[in-house]
């Protein structure tokens, strides 16, 4: 059973945006994007908690079972801001940790067809959320 994942409006708007456009619409690789948002618990920027990541966020995580850590940063499609360390939500994976807490693990086929198991361990930044 996959865990529960809140997403904040904002995103989910530009997301359905994007999603929308001619080059996304018959996308079959993105179905799963589609059913994450689908299912997400739906809230406003300033009502996020903080260790929820969200569009842009810096996170750390762990692959299991090898125990691997990393850094990375959820990226929008096309967004070559961070060519080491960024993942783009319209992969298998990025679209996996979209909305997971800290804590929270999730599986998810890859596009070799294996599993990937992703363990949330910390939400180092959230730029989804502004500081008064």
């Amino acid at each position: 059973m996959k865990p529960e994942i809140i997403v904040s409006s904002t995103d989910l708007d530009r997301l359905e945006g994007l999603l929308a456009t001619p080059a996304a619409r018959n996308r079959r690789d993105l179905d799963g994007l589609r059913d994450e948002l689908d299912r997400a618990q739906i809230v406003e920027p300033e009502a996020l908690p903080r260790d929820v990541v969200t569009m842009a966020s810096r996170i750390r995580i762990r692959e299991l079972p090898s125990g691997r850590e990393r850094e990375l940063v959820l990226t929008w499609p096309g967004d070559r801001s961070h060519p080491d360390d960024g993942i783009s939500v319209f992969t298998p994976a990025g679209s996996a940790l979209l909305g997971l807490s800290t804590g929270q693990i999730i599986d998810w086929p890859t596009v070799e067809g294996h599993s990937a198991r992703l363990e949330v361990l910390e939400v180092l930044s959230q730029p989804a959320i502004q500081t008064a």
